[in-house]
């Protein structure tokens, strides 16, 4: 198998340490609602677009959890955190990047995040400039689970998928990547993959660095 021409990027647990900030301002905002909300629930919540979020909770929970008024709250809370404890950068994030572009690989991201949001939180951490395409959920019909964010960022950088790497950090990005039919790694964040996202892996690594090795291998 030759190596890949592009690599796209989560973003949220990948290439930034914001999934732990995710699952407890999403614990908080429930609670406040009354719901009892456990960091289990929290972890479903990775990379999982509103049409699929929506439903889960009221099935979860009831059908009077409103998701979308516990969501605003929820990205109060979390604003609140981050800019009391800052962003920290994944390990690994710039030693990868530096590779890629020595080796005339392209990069990308692909997240659930908004632009501009994308673009605050990856200045902050060195990173805004270093990718050819940062693409959001807002930009295609349906989120993650589904492939649409990784098919429109492949055409963005003009690569069919099966000739790119997906790094991931979550199942539901695993999910879309692989869906998508790209090369999904995972690097895991909160959580370890199960028997069922295993078999969706083209690898794993522990940390973002250790994907060059993996590509080097190739």
């Amino acid at each position: 198998m030759s190596k890949p021409k592009a690599v796209i990027f989560d973003m949220d647990g990948l290439l930034i340490d914001t999934e732990k900030h995710l699952v407890a301002s999403w614990m908080q905002a429930a609670r406040e609602f009354g719901y009892p909300f456990e960091y289990e629930h929290g972890l479903m919540l990775r990379s999982l677009t509103k049409q699929y979020a929506a439903p889960l909770l009221k099935k979860t929970f009831d059908d009077s959890f409103d998701y979308f008024t516990v969501r605003e709250r929820r990205k109060e809370i979390m604003e609140e955190k981050i800019r009391k404890a800052g962003i920290e950068r994944k390990p690994g994030a710039k030693e990868l990047l530096s590779y890629l572009h020595e080796k005339g690989i392209k990069t990308a991201v692909a997240t659930a995040t908004d632009l501009e949001r994308a673009e605050r939180y990856l200045k902050e951490v060195d990173l805004w400039g270093e990718f050819d395409k940062v693409v959001c959920v807002s930009m295609v019909n349906i989120g993650k689970p589904e492939p649409d964010v990784y098919i429109y960022a492949c055409e963005q950088i003009g690569e069919k998928p099966d000739c790119c790497m997906a790094l991931e950090d979550s199942p539901n990005g695993i999910r879309s990547a692989y869906a998508a039919g790209l090369m999904p790694v995972m690097v895991p964040d909160l959580t370890e993959p199960d028997e069922e996202i295993k078999k969706l892996l083209f690898a794993k690594a522990t940390t973002l660095a250790d994907v060059i090795d993996i590509i080097e291998n190739l």
